[in-house]
């Protein structure tokens, strides 16, 4: 466990879904469908790094205390210098990361792939709604840059507009001008928490999400955007939130997956983000 560079923590959280439910289910679909994976990611295996996984948070029906159990367990690996990677659950379980790592006393920016800018203040008169993820971050006083966003308020346009620690490029930008790459704001702090929503991703890729949104960014164009961070900036945790499985009753009245294809796709996107950070930081 202590050699492992990556430690996994799911936090298979569902409380303020808005529109489609099953993200408490998304982190054991992400873990099952991760058995299926090549070890070789296409560049190197990052395996060989070593990934641990956590038991999962148990919601007990007190929100503020999965949060702070979450947050405990993402201290403690950030305490040993290892790499987070928090499996959602909704977009809230982001918070308990947050936290987390305001307390490191570190400068850290945080990168968003969403389609919703989640910067509302309340959402359903609650502020840990997973519709207000980043507004959470942005009163701490984080830098955030937003990528893939297609879906926003005007109350979240105005903030945007208005702030200087909140820089973005949206999905229409990105996927008309075939954006592969970015770069970061000079004053965008040298350390970074990559929170990825899945329905960044076009639907089309993972239909599995409880609030899908057309127009998002594609499968290389994503990695290629990750890879271009990581060469910017040294990456300390990511999350992978919002995958919602999906599933009936066959003909034997057994349940079954009817979404195998976003499953694997979310565990391969993990897989290959933890390839990006273990390369990048050879290169350190």
């Amino acid at each position: 466990m202590n050699n492992s560079l990556f430690h996994i923590l799911p936090a298979p959280l569902e409380v303020s879904v808005s529109y489609g439910g099953g993200t408490s289910l998304g982190p054991a679909a992400i873990l099952e469908s991760s058995d299926q994976l090549e070890i070789w990611d296409g560049h190197s295996i990052p395996g060989d790094s070593g990934i641990y996984t956590h038991t999962p948070v148990e919601y007990d029906g007190d929100i503020n205390d999965f949060l702070e159990k979450l947050e405990t367990g993402i201290q403690s690996v950030l305490n040993k210098g290892k790499i987070p990677v928090i499996l959602g659950g909704e977009h809230t379980v982001t918070v308990s990361a947050l936290h987390a790592l305001k307390k490191t006393g570190k400068d850290i920016g945080i990168i968003q792939f969403d389609a919703h800018a989640d910067l509302r203040d309340s959402y359903e008169n609650n502020r840990l709604s997973h519709a207000c993820v980043l507004k959470r971050a942005y009163d701490l006083g984080f830098h955030i840059f937003q990528i893939g966003i297609r879906s926003l308020s005007p109350e979240e346009v105005n903030l945007r507009e208005n702030s200087s620690i909140i820089n973005y490029i949206d999905a229409e930008e990105a996927v008309k001008n075939n954006i592969s790459e970015i770069t970061l704001p000079e004053n965008f702090p040298e350390t970074v928490f990559i929170t990825f929503d899945i329905d960044c991703l076009d639907p089309s890729i993972i239909p599995a999400t409880g609030t899908p949104e057309p127009g998002g960014l594609q499968w290389y164009q994503a990695i290629s955007i990750i890879e271009s961070i990581a060469g910017q900036k040294e990456i300390i945790g990511f999350d992978l939130t919002e995958l919602a499985p999906q599933h009936l009753k066959n003909r034997e009245n057994e349940t079954v997956s009817i979404s195998r294809e976003s499953e694997f796709a979310a565990a391969r996107l993990v897989y290959n983000i933890m390839g990006i950070i273990q390369r990048s930081r050879k290169c350190l």
